[in-house]
C-alpha cells in the first residue's frame, strides 16, 4: 500500500478510513489486548462497503430487509465496533469502545450476538460467521419465495480471514453455497498472508481462488486498499448469478513501524511510541478517541442514507394484505402459531388411545406431519440421511438453486455445515430450522452447537440412532458419551422421548421456545407407548414426571429416559409381583426439571425410596438426581454403559451390558 498516493487520489476515504484504524489501535492498546492488525488492514474495504454499498439505517438497526455484514474474523472485533460507533448505532457509544474487552462492556473481545445491534452473530470461532452466512443467503432467498422481491431483497457481506478458510468447517459452506448459487452471498477475504505463528506458507497452500471458484464461486481479485479497485469488485459481485469471493489483497497492520506485514501485527503490539507515529503518517493530529467533526459527519450520513430505502420499505410493507404483515411480523419475531397446541394435543390423544410401538425417529416425523403445515417457516434437512432421520414430511419439496420455496435442505455429508448454516437462519429471522444426523455425530457439529446456545437461539438437532439399541453398525455409530456432552453445555435442552406422545410434547417445546436450542434423542428401534393415559398438559415441559406410580408401599423409584423407560415398567411389574412398591419416574429432560421449583422435584424424587437410573449411556449427570435431590449415595444405582458398545443385533446388546428388566430388578433389591 502506498499511503502517500492513497491519500492523494482519494484524500475523504483516506480520512474515514483513518477513524477506523485509529480507534482499532486505542481501543486495543488501552486494553493491552486484542487484534488490532485486521481492522487497520481491512479499513478501506469496510469504508467502501459500508459508504458505497451495504444497505442499512443506523437508527433502525432491526430493519427486516437490511443487507447484513458478518466479520467472521472475529478477533478484528474493532472493525465492527468502529464501525457501528461511526455509523450512529445507538448502543455503541464512545464509552463502549474505551471500556473495549472490559466487564460488562458491549465491545466484548470477540462479538457477541445481543450485545449491540448490528452484531449479526457471535464470531471469534473461525469460519463460524463465513458459515453461518451461508444461512443467512439461505433464509434470504427462502423469505423472498414466500414473501417477494419488493419485501424480501438483501445481501449477506462476510469479512473473513486466512484462519476462516483454513477451518474444516468453511470447506463445507463454501461447497453448500456454490451447490445452493447463493448470488446475494458476498465474501471478502483479508489476504494478508500473516497468521499468528508467521507467513501463512508455513503451514498453507492451499490456492483460495481456485478453490472457490472449482466450488462453484465467482472470483474477483483486488488491491484490497484501492478504493476503486474495492468498489468495482462489489458491484460486479452484486450482479453474479453465483456466491462470490474478493481476494482482498492487504497489509496487516498496515503504516505501524516494526509489526506492519508481520505476525507481529497481529495481535497487542502497538505501543506508546508507534501511536505517535500511527497519528504522524496518518495525518491525525487528534488525541485518543477523538473524531474530527468532518470524519464523523461524513461517517453519520453513511449511517443514514438506508432511511430512505427503508421508509420506501415501509410502504411497499404496508401495501401487502393485513394478513401477510401479520405472518411476516410473526415469523420474524419467533412466534408460534396458535393453532399449533392444538394440534400436537390432538396427535398426542390420538397416539394415547390407539397405542401404536414406534421408533421415536419415526414418532417425530409424525410430530412433523402436524407442526410443518402450520409452521410454514420450517426449514428441515439432513446430513444425508433423511430416510434415516426422518426429517422430510409429505408435500415437502427440497430447497435448491431452481427451487427456492422448497422446505427441506440435502446438505450432504456436512454435519458442521448444517449445523451452522441453521444458526445462521434462525439469526436472519424468519425460519425455525431443524437439522438431522446420527446422535454419535454431534462430535461434528458441537462447535456450531455451543455457538447456538451461546447466543441463545432456537435451533432443533434432530439426532437419531441414539444408543446401543441402533445394532449392527458397532460402536462406531453408538453413541455413549454424547448425552452427557450435550447436557453439559449451558442452555441447550436435551429430550429423549420414551414414545411417539413424549416426542410430539418435545417438538412443541422445541418450536416454541425463542431462546433455547433443542436436542431430541431419538431411537432407531422401535418403543411401545407408555404414555397411555391423556392429558393436554404438556409433561415434558415438567422435565421430568411420575409416568407410573406404586401400588404396595414405595420402596423403589426407578428413573429412566427415552427406550429404557419400558424397561423400568417391566421391572415396576415384577417388583410389584412380589411386594415391592415401585414408582417410575420417566425424566426426558434433565434441564426442564432442573428449572421446576423445590415441591415438585421433592413429589417426584422423595426422600426414603432406593433409586435406581437406568439409561442407555455413561452415568455423567445422573448422579444429580441419583444422589442429590434428597437421595443418598448407598441407596442409588445406575444401569447403563461404562464402555463402548459393540456390533449385534439390539436385543443381544441390551442383554450382554446388562439393560435389562432383570438388571434393574437385581440392582433394586441389592439395595434395599
Amino acid at each position: 500500500m502506498n499511503i502517500s498516493e492513497i491519500k492523494l487520489k482519494h484524500p475523504k476515504h483516506w480520512r474515514n478510513s483513518s477513524a477506523i484504524r485509529i480507534l482499532a489501535a486505542d481501543a486495543v492498546h488501552a486494553a493491552a489486548s486484542g487484534h488490532q492488525g485486521m481492522p487497520i488492514g481491512m479499513a478501506d474495504v469496510a469504508t467502501v462497503l459500508f459508504q458505497n454499498h451495504l444497505k442499512f439505517d443506523a437508527k433502525n438497526p432491526d430493519w427486516a430487509d437490511r443487507d447484513r455484514f458478518i466479520l467472521s474474523a472475529g478477533h478484528g472485533s474493532m472493525l465492527i465496533y468502529s464501525l457501528l460507533h461511526l455509523t450512529g448505532y445507538e448502543d455503541m457509544t464512545m464509552e463502549e469502545i474505551k471500556n473495549f474487552r472490559q466487564w460488562g462492556a458491549k465491545t466484548a473481545g470477540h462479538p457477541e450476538y445481543g450485545h449491540a445491534k448490528g452484531i449479526e452473530t457471535t464470531t471469534g470461532p473461525l469460519g463460524q460467521g463465513i458459515s453461518n452466512a451461508v444461512g443467512f443467503a439461505m433464509a434470504e432467498q427462502s423469505l423472498q419465495s414466500r414473501y417477494g422481491k419488493k419485501i424480501v431483497d438483501h445481501y449477506t457481506y462476510v469479512i473473513a480471514g486466512d484462519g476462516c478458510l483454513m477451518e474444516g468447517v468453511s470447506q463445507e459452506a463454501i461447497t453448500l453455497a456454490g451447490k445452493q448459487k447463493l448470488n446475494k452471498l458476498i465474501v471478502m477475504w483479508d489476504d494478508n498472508n500473516i497468521s499468528i505463528d508467521g507467513e501463512i506458507n508455513i503451514s498453507d497452500i492451499t490456492d483460495q481462488q481456485k478453490r472457490f471458484e472449482s466450488a462453484g464461486w465467482s472470483v474477483f481479485a483486488i488491491n484490497g486498499h484501492d478504493p476503486h479497485e474495492i468498489d468495482i469488485a462489489l458491484t460486479n459481485a452484486k450482479k453474479s448469478t453465483k456466491p462470490s469471493m474478493i481476494a482482498c489483497k492487504t497489509t496487516i497492520a498496515v503504516g505501524v513501524e516494526g509489526v506492519e506485514n508481520t505476525a507481529g501485527g497481529h495481535g497487542y503490539n502497538i505501543k506508546d511510541p508507534q501511536l505517535a507515529q500511527m497519528r504522524k503518517l496518518y495525518e491525525w493530529p487528534y488525541p485518543k478517541y477523538e473524531i474530527p467533526n468532518d470524519v464523523k459527519d461524513a461517517w453519520l450520513e453513511i449511517g443514514s442514507k438506508g432511511s430512505i430505502a427503508r421508509n420506501e420499505w415501509n410502504e411497499r410493507f404496508l401495501n401487502l394484505s393485513k394478513s401477510k404483515q401479520a405472518d411476516f411480523n410473526r415469523v420474524m419475531n419467533l412466534e408460534t402459531p396458535k393453532k399449533l397446541s392444538a394440534a400436537i394435543k390432538r396427535l398426542k390423544k390420538e397416539i394415547s388411545e390407539n397405542m401404536p410401538k414406534m421408533a421415536t425417529r419415526k414418532s417425530s416425523q409424525t410430530a412433523l406431519e402436524v407442526i410443518n403445515p402450520i409452521m410454514q417457516e420450517t426449514i428441515g434437512g439432513s446430513a444425508d440421511l433423511t430416510g434415516s432421520n426422518n426429517t422430510i414430511t409429505k408435500g415437502m419439496k427440497c430447497f435448491d438453486a431452481d427451487n427456492r420455496d422448497g422446505r427441506h435442505v440435502a446438505y450432504g455429508i456436512r454435519e458442521h455445515g448444517m449445523a451452522a448454516a441453521m444458526n445462521g437462519m434462525v439469526l436472519h429471522g424468519g425460519v425455525r430450522p431443524y437439522g438431522g444426523t446420527f446422535m454419535c455425530f454431534t462430535d461434528y457439529a458441537r462447535p456450531s452447537m455451543r455457538l447456538a446456545a451461546l447466543m441463545k437461539i432456537p435451533v432443533v438437532y434432530v439426532y437419531t440412532h441414539d444408543s446401543i439399541g441402533l445394532g449392527e453398525d458397532g460402536p462406531t455409530h453408538q453413541p455413549v458419551e454424547h448425552l452427557a456432552i450435550s447436557r453439559a453445555t449451558p442452555n441447550t435442552w436435551v429430550f429423549r422421548p420414551a414414545d411417539t406422545v413424549e416426542t410430539a410434547e418435545a417438538w412443541e417445546l422445541a418450536v416454541t421456545t425463542k431462546t433455547t436450542p433443542s436436542v431430541l434423542s431419538l431411537t432407531r428401534q422401535g418403543l411401545r407407548t407408555v404414555r397411555t393415559n391423556h392429558t393436554n398438559k404438556n409433561m415434558v415441559s415438567m422435565g421430568a414426571y411420575v409416568l407410573a406410580d406404586a401400588v404396595a408401599k414405595r420402596k423403589v423409584i426407578l428413573i429412566a429416559s427415552g427406550s429404557e423407560v419400558e424397561i423400568a415398567l417391566d421391572a415396576k411389574t415384577q417388583l410389584e409381583s412380589e411386594g415391592i412398591g415401585t414408582r417410575v419416574v420417566s425424566m426426558p429432560c434433565m434441564e426442564l426439571f432442573a428449572e421446576q421449583d423445590e415441591t415438585y422435584r421433592r413429589r417426584v424424587l422423595p426422600a426414603g425410596p432406593v433409586r435406581v437410573g437406568i439409561e442407555a449411556a455413561v452415568q455423567q449427570g445422573w448422579d444429580k438426581w441419583l444422589t442429590g435431590e434428597r437421595g443418598k449415595h448407598n441407596k442409588s444405582a445406575f444401569i447403563g454403559m461404562d464402555s463402548f458398545g459393540a456390533s449385534a443385533p439390539a436385543e443381544e446388546l441390551y442383554l450382554k451390558f446388562g439393560i435389562t428388566a432383570e438388571g434393574v430388578i437385581k440392582a433394586a433389591k441389592d439395595l434395599l
